[in-house]
């Protein structure tokens, strides 16, 4: 395999490990995966900045698989960025600036071909085939024994292996019986099912319960392959972001209780982004700031009365103005309240009555004393 050359965009050429990885990259990563981007970091000052997949793997006992899943990891964590020929060989990885890390919200990979994904993804699973879709398979408790059968099974065997590496930890018989439930209830590959691993792991989610509801959201969208997923993430990233430009969110990223909001509007409720984000700006008018708790009793209301784009929206205000417009008596026909000056039967009169007698009065002669 030809050499891949090494080269940065950063200005500095020291052999250093930046206080930013060490801080928010460092901790969340597999331990094999920094140990992989230390050695290119260090490789990239050397005399010959040069190195091949298979002479790493050699190095560090690895398969040229191993070096390779390390290298789209930081790739996806923006650290790196790998670079193809026109055959799709592996050219050269250049070393990204850590100060420009994206938030969580923000995917600069993604971020230039939102409409794109957005267009592909609504066309791989539109609303009409999700509503035909059968319900999800029940989870199954696997015997040791059908563990031990799928375990003979080379692609699984290297699954778990995989699983256990990104998890950090020897997998315990429930994870290895949510791992194979993806696999034999869900029929996901098991190249998806290492995406979904390493994409929740990569968010700094590493419990088997999180990642098992992130596997169900994606059967339940159709999702089957790993460009479904990723597309799925991108979407995501937008939507994240969107809110957050709707409820004037800067500064900070998003904190697990809100992101888990936006999944539920997101998947449960299957609301667009124009609906969510809708339902943030009249939050933000009705209370002046963003609570989620708020947002999310306006989306449950409008997932009641079938809302589901933003005419029907238009079409519930509508209704709802009609019926407070029905409510509120005429004015004309409410009676005055009763005060010392009204509190009293009013009289009636014939004014043209009155004004014959006062002719009549004033036409008689005044009598003399």
């Amino acid at each position: 395999m030809a050499n891949i050359t090494l080269h940065s965009d950063s200005q500095t050429s020291a052999t250093s490990v930046s206080n930013i990885f060490i801080d928010e990259y460092m901790s969340d990563a597999n331990g094999e995966f920094v140990k992989i981007y230390l050695y290119l970091l260090r490789q990239l000052n050397a005399p010959d900045a040069a190195f091949s997949i298979s002479a790493m793997a050699d190095k560090f006992e690895h398969t040229e698989k191993d070096i390779k899943r390390a290298l789209s990891y930081w790739e996806r964590m923006h650290l790196l960025r790998l670079e193809y020929d026109s055959s799709e060989n592996l050219t050269g990885v250049c070393f990204l600036d850590t100060k420009r890390r994206p938030s969580e919200n923000e995917d600069p990979m993604t971020v230039s071909t939102q409409e794109t994904a957005s267009s592909e993804y609504s066309a791989a699973v539109s609303p009409e085939e999700s509503s035909l879709k059968p319900s999800v398979p029940e989870p199954k408790n696997y015997s040791a024994e059908d563990i031990s059968m799928f375990r003979k099974q080379e692609s699984v065997a290297e699954l778990l292996f995989i699983a256990e590496r990104y998890l950090g930890r020897i997998l315990t018989p429930t994870d290895m019986n949510s791992i194979l439930y993806w696999y034999d209830g869900l029929g996901f590959s098991t190249d998806l099912i290492e995406y979904l691993v390493e994409y929740c792991v990569s968010k700094g989610h590493t419990s088997i319960r999180y990642i098992e509801k992130v596997a169900l959201a994606w059967a339940d969208n159709h999702i089957t392959t790993v460009e479904q997923a990723k597309l799925t993430a991108g979407l995501h990233s937008q939507l994240y972001f969107s809110v957050m430009k709707a409820l004037g969110i800067n500064g900070r990223s998003l904190v697990p209780a809100e992101t888990a909001y936006i999944d539920k509007w997101r998947s449960e409720y299957a609301f667009s982004s124009e609906v969510i984000t809708t339902a943030c700006e009249r939050t933000i008018q009705a209370i002046h700031q963003p609570k989620f708790e708020y947002i999310d009793s306006i989306l449950t209301s409008w997932k009641k009365n079938n809302v589901s784009t933003l005419e029907d929206i238009a079409r519930l205000d509508e209704a709802h103005q009609k019926k407070k417009k029905a409510a509120v008596p005429n004015t004309a026909q409410k009676s005055q309240p009763k005060n010392r000056f009204n509190n009293f039967e009013q009289r009636s009169y014939d004014y043209d009555q009155l004004e014959k007698m006062l002719l009549t009065t004033s036409a008689q002669p005044i009598p003399r004393t």
